[in-house]
């Protein structure tokens, strides 16, 4: 059980001001992440339960949902049936799979973007057919979000990687998300093209980028599952392609 003392710490700490960029699952995600991590919570502890992190964060239940669930792919937590969500031991260091990538490395990127695209077109066509209309929303929230960020030149990469996360989730397989959670956000093509191109071509990308997401996100909403898995293929092969541009100019 939580100490009264330490629960109040706690409470004053997720009440804090969010960062700039962030979303607001990655908020929330963080700042229980910090609290298990500093002791707040210890293992074998269980969660404040999802209403009330809802009313402490002033968010959905749903950014509740995808904050618990990254933290559950993180292995810091654990929902138990009818229970609640559970602090978990802290795992040992473990040699695990896409944790000696050198994402600085262009040749890295588009390694991941093949890798990317092998499992995240099925995962298209799946959300095409399985997806719920409370999926649905979440899709379109997401998109939202992300042109909202865009349009204020903010950092997207955040907002990017949680529309794909959507769409993850849409196939109502969980390993989907698992597996793009491990990888994180680090393969979103963004940072390196950023750097090598002026605002006008940066400007240009980002409309590209924009209207691929919305081909991909209409063919899902369609429930057109072929549509859905071509255009995420080439959203992913767009991608590997403008990082391959990069490359040879780097070379040049």
């Amino acid at each position: 059980m939580v100490n009264p003392m330490t629960q109040t710490k706690a409470t004053r700490a997720r009440r804090l001001p969010r960062e700039a960029g962030k979303t607001l699952v990655t908020g929330v995600r963080d700042a229980l992440r910090a609290q298990i991590e500093a002791g707040a919570y210890s293992p074998g502890s269980r969660l404040p339960s999802e209403a009330q992190l809802t009313r402490d964060f002033d968010v959905s239940r749903t950014v509740v949902r995808e904050a618990i669930a990254a933290l559950r792919s993180d292995g810091l937590v654990e929902p138990r049936q009818g229970a609640g969500v559970f602090v978990l031991e802290t795992p040992p260091d473990l040699n695990l799979p896409f944790q000696n990538i050198d994402f600085v490395r262009i040749s890295s990127m588009i390694e991941m973007l093949e890798l990317r695209t092998a499992v995240e077109v099925e995962a298209a066509g799946l959300a095409a057919t399985r997806r719920s209309p409370a999926q649905e929303e979440e899709i379109l929230r997401t998109l939202g979000e992300l042109r909202t960020q865009a349009a204020a030149g903010r950092a997207t990469v955040e907002a990017d990687f949680a529309l794909h996360l959507a769409i993850a989730d849409a196939t109502n397989n969980p390993r989907f998300r698992d597996f793009l959670s491990m990888i994180g956000t680090n393969v979103i093509p963004r940072r390196a093209l950023a750097e090598n191109t002026d605002d006008a071509a940066s400007h240009a990308y980002l409309q590209t980028i924009d209207a691929e997401h919305e081909k991909i996100v209409n063919a899902i909403l369609d429930g057109d599952d072929d549509g859905a898995r071509a255009a995420m293929r080439l959203h992913l092969r767009g991608s590997q392609t403008r990082y391959r541009t990069l490359l040879r100019q780097r070379e040049n």
